[in-house]
């Protein structure tokens, strides 16, 4: 079954924070350029595959959040025999110049001593990480760190790899009964800190990732990403849970969304 309907406004649904899920996938999250003029490279340069990837990436992160939102959910880690649950909490707020998510655990829980990570977006991305109320500004290459010692780094829950130099079109196929445009995002980096190359199967309807792998600096696959559940929420599909694996650590970090409608936030 593909689910279906119109784009949810539901502020705590996974759709605030990962875009539209009608399909099977993760629309990209609004965390990205809205011109290919940022890759500052002349067109005549390019071939057909780094055009076409370019546009395609482009038209992914030209999504802006039509309102402001919360969310929450839990981070289930499984790594090296344990188990760890850790509460996130969130909210994405919209102004007229830029709009900023926010991810945060809370103090105490499985020795959490507290952190927030947000994403400015207005054209181009801004990081900040928070821990102890000590702000911090981050440069893309410090991106490669987990949160809250999840699976999930930093790099993946701002989808930093739409912003690298180099997007290629791989080719058009089916993966999970859609048809998926598979975008190879690479950072064009031989010292890359940990990704060099990130591939990803997207929903050519609906924008959503159905799958994406990760690779290393040395060409070895390291993460892949995919959503697992769905939830029919006021007749619009929502994405319920997502997970990630490190395959060469054999860890696994589930974050699985709480539904239940909230109030937006103000600005």
């Amino acid at each position: 079954m593909k689910p279906g309907g119109e784009r949810s406004a539901d502020a705590s649904s996974a759709s605030s924070v990962f875009g539209d899920s009608r399909g099977r996938g993760v629309r990209a999250p609004i965390l990205c350029f809205l011109s290919l003029l940022v890759f500052h490279l002349p067109a005549a340069e390019l071939t057909e595959q780094e055009t076409e990837g370019r546009q395609f990436a482009a038209q992914l992160c030209s999504l802006r959040p039509e309102t402001n939102s919360t969310f929450n959910g839990i981070l289930q880690i499984r790594s090296k025999g344990q188990r760890a649950e850790i509460p996130i909490t969130g909210k994405i707020v919209v102004t007229e110049s830029d709009w900023r998510t926010t991810y945060e655990t809370h103090p105490g829980t499985n020795d959490q001593i507290g952190e927030s990570f947000t994403v400015i977006s207005n054209g181009t991305n801004h990081y900040e990480v928070s821990q102890s109320n000590a702000v911090r500004q981050l440069q893309p290459a410090e991106l490669f760190i987990p949160f809250a010692g999840s699976d999930f780094w930093l790099v993946d829950l701002g989808l930093d790899f739409l912003h690298w130099p180099a997007q290629r079109m791989l080719k058009k196929e089916l993966r999970r009964g859609q048809g998926c445009g598979v975008l190879e995002s690479s950072s064009g980096q031989a010292d890359s800190p940990a990704y060099s190359r990130v591939v990803s199967w997207v929903d050519l309807d609906t924008g959503g990732i159905v799958h994406a792998d990760a690779y290393d600096a040395h060409g070895k696959r390291l993460k892949e990403f995919e959503p697992k559940e769905f939830r029919k929420i006021n007749g619009r599909w929502e994405v319920q849970e997502m997970e990630i694996s490190n395959v060469q650590t054999k860890s696994r970090t589930t974050l699985r969304f709480n539904l239940n409608p909230h109030p937006p936030v103000e600005k």
